[in-house]
């Protein structure tokens, strides 16, 4: 028989398949999820740092840098998504793409962006659950509040004096717990939690617009120091690299793949529909943070408090903040959890990782002994480690992955030319290698330490991927189907 001229990007049935997730996410729930992953630590904590350490007001631009890089990426992933609806997200894309190697290179590097980051913001959670604490007259414990290491690098940690940061640790278990009970539940959650900060959001910049006072944005670019990445264009490519952290989460919203109810249609409108709005907010929220206050004063850990306490109009919004703040980080380390299970999940079913993080829970269908495990380690995480010590991990590890995402799409469009695509990504040879491009320009401005840590994390990799993946690994699944 003739064959036909339509190509088709096929696997067969997983090996591990007796039970599957369950199929209960809309576009609705897609666009929350994303919504929920990005306005956290972003929006709370770094659009003041970029700004004070970086770029001056000039750290609008570099929100817009990054917001761009992450549109070209996301554009990749929504065709992706189209095609290829598994759990995974660019470590499944990775491995239809370019086979079993870099499957697993970029879906280790994937735990710095989803578990390394949840333990990270829980740690920033804490802080704002103590604001919220002190506010209301109720005193907490600081041993009990605190990580007992602290430092800017992995090489200068010290002690505190602290003996466990227990909010956070409480944070993670109870969300854990949530994930195991199953993802329509969680998902609820989300949503709920999505709306509360969403509308605080929208409330300070209605309330704060007003008290936006132009001389606070000059000079707008202030001049460099000198030093790279301190001030003048170098600092706003410094500050994107910093700000690229707050759009990360849209990639949440593809490792729901298996849990859709329509992936080829729902994942690109959450994907795209969760970047788009969080974008807007972005831009408004940061107007409103440099416009009523002093940009160089921002260098703190609860900046958005910091700022509307300093307006006297503003004072009575410090603990609707506070409760923003909560709200929005939680969404973000219930995210990174559901990440991190789910790009487990995937790469255990692949042969990558032992099938107990594959298994699927008969009454839940949720990934449970995986899910318990992921929340164990990022709760003994969260208990010792602040964020900045990772911080930038988090954004090198997510770089590394947008990158492989936009190089994918482009290799699937040589190799599958005629594959059904429900999304198409538009000017695909122009936006993928404008993905390539920024998300590279931001990986420079990283330190060189992150890049150093970076190559240790992926050295660690590549042994347990030479001692356990590479002898367990399934057979390579992926194949270009030329149906007769």
């Amino acid at each position: 028989m003739a064959q036909s001229d339509e190509a088709a990007l096929t696997q067969p049935e997983p090996v591990i398949a007796e039970l599957t997730l369950k199929r209960a996410l809309g576009p609705t729930s897609l666009i929350m999820i994303g919504i929920g992953s990005i306005v956290g630590a972003g929006i709370f904590v770094y659009a003041g740092h970029a700004a004070a350490a970086n770029a001056g007001p000039a750290v609008l631009i570099s929100f817009t840098i990054a917001g761009f890089g992450c549109l070209f990426a996301g554009l990749c992933y929504a065709e992706f998504a189209s095609m290829i609806p598994e759990s995974g997200s660019s470590y499944t894309y990775a491995y239809a793409t370019m086979g079993r190697f870099m499957a697993w290179f970029i879906g280790w590097n994937m735990v710095l962006e989803y578990g390394v980051s949840a333990s990270g913001v829980a740690a920033g959670w804490s802080g704002y659950f103590l604001s919220f604490l002190q506010h209301m007259g109720i005193a907490f414990p600081a041993a009990f509040a605190n990580a007992p290491l602290e430092g800017h690098g992995i090489g200068d940690l010290h002690l505190t004096g602290a003996i466990i940061n227990l909010p956070a640790v409480v944070l993670i278990v109870a969300l854990t717990a949530l994930l195991v009970v199953g993802v329509r539940e969680t998902a609820r959650f989300n949503n709920a939690m999505v709306l509360l900060k969403v509308g605080i959001v929208l409330m300070l910049i209605l309330f704060g617009l007003p008290y936006v006072t132009a001389a606070h944005f000059t000079p707008f670019i202030p001049p460099n120091t000198g030093q790279l990445g301190h001030f003048g264009i170098s600092g706003i490519f410094a500050g994107a690299a910093i700000a690229f952290f707050a759009f990360i989460g849209f990639e949440a919203v593809s490792v729901s793949a298996s849990e859709c109810k329509n992936p080829q249609r729902d994942l690109p409108i959450g994907i795209l529909g969760s970047l788009a709005a969080c974008t807007v907010l972005y831009i408004l929220i940061a107007v409103v943070l440099i416009g009523i206050t002093d940009w160089r004063t921002l260098d703190v850990p609860d900046p958005m408090s910091f700022a509307v306490s300093k307006v006297a109009g503003l004072k009575w919004l410090v603990q609707y903040v506070n409760i923003a703040a909560m709200a929005g980080l939680g969404t973000v380390v219930f995210t990174s959890l559901y990440g991190q299970t789910r790009v487990f999940y995937s790469m255990a079913r692949d042969g990558f990782l032992p099938p107990a993080f594959s298994a699927v829970h008969k009454t839940f269908h949720t990934p449970h002994r995986g899910t318990i495990i992921v929340g164990v380690v990022a709760a003994l995480l969260a208990a010792i480690f602040p964020f900045d010590v990772l911080a930038d991990l988090v954004s090198i590890g997510t770089l590394l992955a947008f990158i492989a995402v936009c190089t994918g799409i482009m290799i699937l469009r040589i190799t599958t030319p005629k594959a059904p695509r429900s999304f198409r990504t538009p000017f695909v040879w122009l936006v993928a290698p404008a993905g390539i491009g920024v998300c590279g320009v931001m990986m420079f401005f990283l330190s060189d330490g992150t890049k150093w840590r970076l190559a240790i994390w992926t050295a660690i990799g590549l042994v347990i991927y030479s001692v356990y993946g590479v002898w367990h690994a399934a057979p390579w699944k992926w194949k270009v189907s030329n149906g007769e």
